[in-house]
């Protein structure tokens, strides 16, 4: 197949300025190869990118390509490209966008060979938000004798940033919607509600164990106060904007930089060996991305968002994805015990612990 799709849009704008254009497999030129995209993530930052909230850091050029971490198989190589084969597997990042596409061409240095026992889906949406969780949890040295708070603790980055803290020794305390807390305890964090008393919380479950550091990917306007409260060294918060200017450092990272290279290839040795494991909460078939950013916008959604770029499912069976997802069955299934029970007791039913 030599004919493929691409992501693009020619202004800022939402959803409705996204569309599919065709796309003829490109020529690798020296030093260069074309991948055949297998599976590609989706970060909330590309959807802020092309909204134009990012114009004070990336001005686009017109029509634009979408998409930054990618997972596929080399079918070119340009000259000088010598220790790739056509045919590998290759994970990796799209310098300049691009990877919401069928086909890609990129710099050799723009990836690292997948290694076998890592699934095409994470290796597809491994990249930006692991780069910027190990970057956020190498820069606070944590410890064992850290206890850390982390929020939005379930999201893409959050639920990388968990491992690799309790992995480094640290106690996690997980900030999440309880509808996550079981998932939370299952990666080794001690899960805490958001809300009215969640310093309260934080103290209880700290269990006398002082707060050493504190991680805020949710954007709270009182994370920083919140952090302050409990006894966080200055230099030990990192803010949301900090993680923002973080991930876009990696969003238009060259390909010749060579701590992409070293942060991905540590990532996908530590889920390769199973100490880091990336929850994939939804995999839609390319032809329905759109419907996959509107997943990813809900903010409900656990770990990363996926798009596989050769799905199993054809013609009239492709509504497969559309079926109720687990997370809303199992929430909308706790409403109606809810209700029911409220009509059994004849008044109001006392909240769920």
């Amino acid at each position: 197949m030599r004919i493929g799709s691409a992501v693009q849009y020619d202004r800022y704008g939402d959803f409705d300025v996204v569309e599919l254009v065709p796309q003829e497999r490109p020529e690798a030129g020296p030093g260069e190869i074309v991948v055949e995209i297998v599976a590609a993530g989706l970060n909330h930052i590309e959807r802020f990118l092309r909204e134009g909230k990012l114009r004070d850091h990336i001005e686009l050029e017109f029509p634009a390509r979408q998409g930054v971490d990618f997972a596929g198989i080399v079918r070119a190589r340009g000259d000088g490209v010598k220790d790739l084969r056509i045919g590998d597997e290759v994970m990796g990042h799209a310098p300049t966008g691009g990877s919401h596409a069928t086909w890609l061409v990129v710099p050799r240095g723009a990836v690292i060979k997948k290694p076998e026992h890592v699934g095409w889906e994470v290796a597809g949406g491994l990249y930006l938000a692991g780069c910027t969780a190990v970057s956020v949890v190498r820069g606070l040295k944590l410890g064992p004798e850290d206890t850390v708070v982390i929020t939005a603790a379930a999201g893409g980055v959050g639920h990388i940033e968990c491992q690799l803290a309790h992995d480094a020794g640290a106690t996690v305390i997980a900030l999440g919607s309880p509808r996550n807390h079981d998932y939370l305890r299952q990666i080794g964090t001690l899960p805490v509600a958001y809300g009215d008393g969640e310093e309260d919380r934080i103290r209880a479950i700290a269990d006398g164990r002082p707060i050493t550091a504190f991680i805020d990917n949710h954007g709270e306007s009182n994370a920083e106060l919140l952090a302050e409260r409990l006894g966080v060294p200055a230099g030990r918060f990192v803010s949301s904007e900090d993680r923002r200017d973080i991930e876009i450092r990696f969003l238009r990272a060259p390909a010749e930089d060579e701590e992409t290279r070293e942060l991905l290839t540590l990532l996908a040795k530590a889920v390769q060996d199973r100490r880091v494991q990336v929850l994939i909460s939804g995999f839609y078939p390319f032809e329905y991305i759109v419907e996959a950013y509107e997943d990813l916008a809900e903010m409900k959604s656990r770990g990363k968002v996926v798009i596989g770029m050769q799905t199993v499912e054809k013609g009239a069976r492709l509504d497969w994805y559309r079926s109720e997802k687990a997370r809303d069955l199992r929430d909308r299934y706790a409403e109606e015990r809810g209700t029911d029970t409220e009509t059994m007791a004849g008044g109001t039913a006392s909240p769920a612990p």
